[in-house]
C-alpha cells in the first residue's frame, strides 16, 4: 500500500496511537535478547514516530517505507525533533543492501499485514534476515486471526472532531483471513472540508504459519506474545501478537 494524500493526515487520524508500547517491547526485547544493540532498522516506518521515539534511545535508526509521501512527514518529523535519522523509500520485500548489518530490525503497527499473498511475506523474511548481523533481533507484530474475523468483520468505525472526521468500513477480503478497509475522511481547509477516500487491504496468517516461515527463513523464534506483554501468550482473544526472533 503507498500511501498519497493520506499521509498527511495520518498523524491527526493515529493520535491516540500507543506508540510508546511498540517502543517499550522493543526496549525490553533487546534488553532480553540482545544487550548492547546499538543499529535498528525500522522497516514500514510510516511517519516516523517510532523512529523518532526509538532514535531517543541512544539508537541508531535507519527508517525505509515504500511511500515517498510518508517518508517526507517523517523526515520533517525527525528535523523537528533533532533526531537524526535515515530516511529511505525501499520495499521490504526487496531490501538494498546496507554497508553493514543491523543490530535490530523492527516491522511495526501491523504493517507487514499490508502484504498481499503468502511469497510476500516470505520474501520479506528472507530479506530481513540477509540485514541483520548474526544473533540480530527481528521483531515484529501483525493482526490475530481473531482480529480480522470478529473485530474488522463488517464493522464501522467513525470519528469526528473539528480538524478531520471519518467513516472507516471494514469487510472481508477474497483471499482467506483478509480484510479491506473502505475509509472516507473530511479534512477541514479554511472553510471547507477536503474529501479523501482511500481502500486499504490487509490479510494476516497463522501463528504455526508464520512461525513455519521464520524457521524456514533461518529464524530461531525466541517469544510470541500478544497485546504488547513479553509474559502474555496470545489466546483466542488476542488482538496484536508479537513475534521476537534471533537470526541464526
Amino acid at each position: 500500500m503507498i500511501y498519497k494524500g493520506f499521509a498527511y493526515i495520518y498523524d491527526q487520524l493515529m493520535k491516540d496511537a500507543p506508540y510508546e508500547l511498540w517502543v517499550n517491547i522493543i526496549e525490553e526485547s533487546i534488553s532480553l535478547y540482545h544487550p548492547g544493540a546499538s543499529t535498528l532498522l525500522d522497516i514500514g516506518c510510516g511517519t516516523g514516530e517510532i523512529a523518532v521515539l526509538l532514535a531517543d534511545k541512544q539508537l541508531s535508526v535507519t527508517g525505509v517505507d515504500l511511500s515517498e509521501d510518508m517518508l517526507a512527514v517523517a523526515q520533517s518529523k525527525a528535523e523537528k525533533n533533532k533526531a537524526n535519522i535515515l530516511f529511505l523509500q525501499q520495499d521490504m520485500r526487496h531490501l538494498t543492501d546496507f554497508p553493514t548489518p543491523f543490530d535490530v530490525i523492527t516491522i511495526c503497527c501491523d504493517s507487514l499485514n499490508y502484504l498481499e499473498t503468502e511469497l510476500d511475506v516470505q520474501a520479506t523474511f528472507e530479506a530481513v534476515h540477509s540485514q541483520l548481523q548474526n544473533e540480530g533481533l527481528f521483531i515484529f507484530d501483525v493482526h490475530s486471526l481473531h482480529k480480522i474475523h470478529n473485530v474488522f468483520a463488517n464493522a464501522t468505525f467513525a470519528d469526528q472532531d473539528e480538524e478531520v472526521s471519518f467513516i472507516w468500513n471494514s469487510f472481508l477480503g477474497e483471499e482467506p483471513n483478509s480484510i479491506e478497509h473502505d475509509m472516507t475522511f473530511f479534512v477541514k481547509r479554511d472553510e471547507y472540508y477536503e474529501r479523501y477516500d482511500e481502500l486499504h487491504y490487509q490479510r494476516t496468517f497463522s501463528i504455526e504459519q508464520y512461525s513455519l516461515w521464520l524457521k524456514e527463513a533461518s529464524f530461531e523464534i525466541v517469544n510470541i506474545c500478544g497485546d504488547f506483554e513479553l509474559n502474555k501468550e496470545p489466546n483466542d482473544m488476542t488482538e496484536r501478537i508479537f513475534f521476537i526472533c534471533k537470526k541464526r
